[in-house]
């Protein structure tokens, strides 16, 4: 059976290097992002390296209705999806009395409202397909983080969102899998100006190709959460047994401005 695969945040990062695994697989791709121009580039290098049909729709998730355009446009290329990988993400980095509200309010749309809405209004096809979600949170999913307590806060919804839907979707042959990278080497960084952070700064990040097969291997398997890296999931088993007052003076120090 022909299967259809949509990626959002698919023009770099985790997202191309997704892409990809899916082409290599075989499975032909709707690809989303903002950047039109990167989107038919890769679009036209998958088509040509691995035979699939690849559609390309530009969209800006962090915009109120662009979630329910973007269905509309998989919709009117007569598609049914056997996978939805949601992972366009932003990240705001500084304390939360300096940043700017419009920025973390897009940044709530793309990370939460936009994941919901593809999740709500694409579950008919995945369930008729016995399809998979992948929906990209974070290590920052486990804890509170200060100098980014938005995003954090974005990412343990994405977690705990995936973790119950997968849940209610036992026995219908649809799984969810929350996918939770620590720090990668991708343009996230630059974006949410965190240049400065020293949870980064002179770092060896994994790279995005790294963080994605590790992804991909877990999808394949219809993992619920899996946390790439094995210092990522030792650091996120030891929130559990960690007071959370402490936990969160440990993200600030190692978060702040280096």
């Amino acid at each position: 059976m022909t299967q259809w695969a949509l990626i959002t945040g698919a023009s770099s990062g985790i997202g191309l290097h997704l892409a990809e695994l899916f082409a290599k697989d075989k499975i032909n791709l709707v690809l989303s992002a903002r950047s039109t121009d990167k989107l038919h580039a890769l679009a036209n290098s998958l088509k040509q390296q691995h035979g699939v049909q690849v559609h390309v729709v530009a969209s800006d998730l962090s915009q109120p209705g662009a979630a329910d355009a973007l269905v509309q446009a998989i919709e009117a290329h007569g598609v049914v999806l056997s996978h939805v990988v949601n992972n366009a993400g932003v990240g705001v980095f500084g304390l939360f009395k300096d940043n700017a509200l419009a920025e973390e309010l897009a940044m709530m749309q793309l990370n939460m409202q936009s994941l919901v809405v593809l999740c709500k209004r694409l579950l008919p096809q995945l369930l008729q397909t016995r399809g998979q979600i992948m929906n990209v949170a974070s290590t920052a999913a486990f804890q509170p983080g200060p100098y980014m307590a938005v995003y954090y806060a974005t990412k343990a919804f994405v977690l705990s969102f995936s973790e119950a839907l997968d849940e209610e979707l036992t026995g219908t042959g649809v799984n969810v899998t929350a996918l939770c990278p620590g720090p990668t080497a991708s343009g996230f960084q630059a974006q949410a100006n965190m240049n400065k952070s020293a949870l980064v700064q002179g770092r060896k990040l994994p790279t995005s190709e790294e963080v994605a097969a590790e992804a991909y291997a877990a999808y394949k398997a219809r993992r619920r959460v899996t946390i790439t890296g094995w210092m990522n999931w030792v650091m996120a088993q030891s929130v559990r047994f960690t007071p959370r007052k402490v936990i969160t003076k440990v993200v600030k120090t190692i978060s702040k401005p280096a």
